[in-house]
């Protein structure tokens, strides 16, 4: 599987947890939420994390176009960092966890969509196939040794 692909796997997976959250955040319960922010909290350290560390620096090398791009992810996953942060240490009876992650969803979904509509055609076309397919590989053996906690992300110091 090439690394885009890949990629947008993740992007999929992660926005029906969201849609999940958003259907049940009324009626769940405050241990149903909590997991449910658990399961989103691991799968987008685990997404940014293969991002930051493989994907990031092999589009800045292959597409230097897209510089600007690549910094502004890190920023983009700096603020998400703290928010799962703030998040993993709150009681999810707290009456600003709706409000967090709330925030949180909206902001990772403008992520997701700048990068699937504006960054990963010009990196794919950049790339190639081959280099792609070569980075899905490495993205995927990387997961596992993805950290836990969003502050051990590279942007969660930048």
């Amino acid at each position: 599987m090439d690394a885009i692909v890949l990629l947008k796997g993740d992007h999929k997976l992660v926005e029906g947890l969201f849609k999940e959250y958003e259907k049940t955040k009324d009626t769940a319960t405050p241990a149903a939420k909590r997991m449910l922010v658990d399961k989103i909290c691991s799968e987008l350290v685990t997404h940014a994390y293969i991002e930051e560390t493989i994907f990031y620096p092999a589009a800045r090398e292959g597409a230097p176009d897209t510089k600007d791009h690549v910094l502004e992810s890190v920023e983009e996953h700096h603020v998400m960092d703290w928010l799962l942060a703030e998040l993993s240490g709150l009681d999810a009876a707290d009456e600003t966890f709706d409000a967090k992650t709330t925030v949180l969803i909206e902001n990772v979904r403008h992520h997701v969509e700048e990068e699937e509509k504006d960054w990963f055609p010009i990196v794919r076309k950049a790339l190639g196939r081959n280099r792609l397919v070569d980075l899905g590989e490495q993205m995927t053996a990387a997961k596992a040794k993805a950290p836990a906690s969003p502050l051990a992300l590279a942007s969660a110091k930048s």
